[in-house]
């Protein structure tokens, strides 16, 4: 019989928050620089605002992300990867390299 290991708790959290969905995407999205939210909507094809808007705060909760408001006129709002979100850029580009050997974009896709 085989030894059974168990999952590493620091390692489920971050899967689950990485893997959520539309969560990835956003990521990518931020990884070339600030963006603000109209932005971040057409980089992600399908996400939609409400979506968008409950996923960043996620992000911000867990310290990936900060919310930058430009006191201007109109109020200009952009968000950014911090550090700790950037440093998932490696990750982002290992799914990216596995994703391109191993599946196959949906239809009307680009990429």
């Amino acid at each position: 019989m085989k030894d059974i290991v168990q999952i590493c708790p620091r390692f489920h959290k971050a899967i689950e928050l990485v893997g959520k969905r539309w969560t990835g995407a956003i990521i990518e999205a931020l990884m070339a620089g600030s963006r603000r939210f109209g932005e971040l909507l057409e980089a992600v094809p399908g996400l939609h605002d409400r979506l968008l808007s409950e996923r960043l705060k996620e992000l911000e909760a867990e310290g990936l992300v900060r919310r930058r408001v430009h006191p201007e006129t109109p109020v200009r709002i952009q968000y950014e990867l911090t550090a700790k979100g950037r440093d998932l850029k490696k990750v982002v580009a290992e799914v990216q390299r596995w994703a391109d050997r191993w599946l196959h974009a949906p239809s009307g896709a680009r990429g």
